[in-house]
């Protein structure tokens, strides 16, 4: 009889074991700190908040501010950012960046931007699944109403615009206080 009690206090505080470990690892995933352009994003921060601090992402904190999209990507959310590097933006045509930034243009700026935005949180695991579920691709509307196709090819998760130009996935899941950033290589056209 000792011997029972014995191996179900064991059991029990084993579970309870597994289940704190299990706790603790999901918690972790939702607040682990990733570097993005030399800074630390921090999941208790917002898009804005974290992304003013890279140093890879200044051409898009930039065209946020121009666009006047500040508050909206402050706000509770949730969305999800694909966001594209300096270099992304550097491989634009010449003047391009230039053009778009200038107030005259806020409007052609800002559906650009609003491009780059899902409504909802998309994590990678949840973006796969359903790429595996659809059969290989998955058609996505963003915040400005265009279409973006989600695929994979090997282990890379890309994204393929109205264009057909295609942009890679450098550094996923970069969770936000309002939702997750998503670093691309390449500026998304509607």
């Amino acid at each position: 009889m000792k011997t029972k009690f014995t191996f179900m206090a064991l059991s029990i505080l084993l579970m309870g074991v597994l289940f704190w470990e299990n706790v603790v690892a999901q918690q972790s995933n939702k607040t682990k700190t990733v570097m993005v352009g030399g800074a630390a994003m921090y999941s208790t921060k917002n898009i804005v908040e974290n992304a003013v601090n890279s140093k890879d992402h200044t051409t898009l904190v930039s065209a946020v501010k121009a666009g006047g999209l500040v508050e909206t990507l402050s706000s509770k959310g949730p969305f999800t950012v694909l966001a594209p590097t300096n270099e992304a933006f550097n491989l634009l045509p010449k003047g391009t960046v230039e053009k778009l930034l200038k107030p005259e243009n806020k409007g052609l700026l800002t559906k650009v931007l609003s491009y780059h935005v899902l409504a909802g949180e998309f994590d990678t695991r949840s973006i796969l699944k359903s790429i595996k579920e659809m059969g290989g691709k998955i058609e996505m509307t963003t915040v400005e109403g265009g279409k973006i196709t989600f695929w994979t090819k090997g282990k890379n998760l890309y994204v393929r615009d109205a264009k057909g130009k295609d942009a890679k996935v450098t550094i996923s899941d970069v969770v936000q206080s309002n939702g997750v950033i998503h670093v691309i290589d390449h500026v998304l056209m509607p």
